[in-house]
């Protein structure tokens, strides 16, 4: 394997249309069955850019599965923001392996988790947007997303 190679998790705003809409057609192909030329004129790209970047962009969701997700999150020290953050944890069926809270300072407190994705997980994208919608969650980045040895 290509040791040069390095993997990012952006989020979709972030992305040039044309990955979207590559990301888009890969997935036209797969769950409807049609060809590369009708998925590409489907959501308005050429074949060539389907074809440059079709085996370098895929739904985070895609993935994960059989990984640990590390992330960080900084939220307000108020009762009951823990428990939803680890309730949603549970309500996608994701297995919660660390959990590291720091002491908070001026009314703010770190959590580290580290989840694995199961089979049965929900989608790890969508849980990652319910846990940052929660009151009291200030931000949410990503750490890491690596294999489980």
């Amino acid at each position: 394997m290509d040791e040069n190679i390095k993997y990012y998790v952006v989020k979709q705003k972030a992305l040039p249309e044309v990955l979207l809409k590559v990301a888009e057609a890969n997935k036209l192909i797969e769950s409807n069955n049609i060809s590369v030329a009708d998925a590409t004129e489907k959501v308005g790209i050429s074949r060539s850019s389907f074809y440059k970047y079709k085996d370098d962009i895929f739904p985070f969701r895609d993935s994960v599965k059989g990984k640990t997700v590390t992330f960080v999150l900084s939220m307000n020290d108020e009762p009951g923001i823990l428990s939803t953050v680890l309730r949603t944890v549970a309500e996608f069926k994701a297995n919660l392996l660390t959990i590291h809270q720091t002491i908070p300072v001026n009314g703010v407190a770190s959590l580290t988790l580290s989840v694995e994705i199961l089979e049965d997980t929900l989608d790890p994208s969508k849980m990652i947007e319910e846990i940052e919608k929660i009151s009291g969650v200030r931000y949410l980045k990503i750490l890491s997303s690596e294999a489980n040895l």
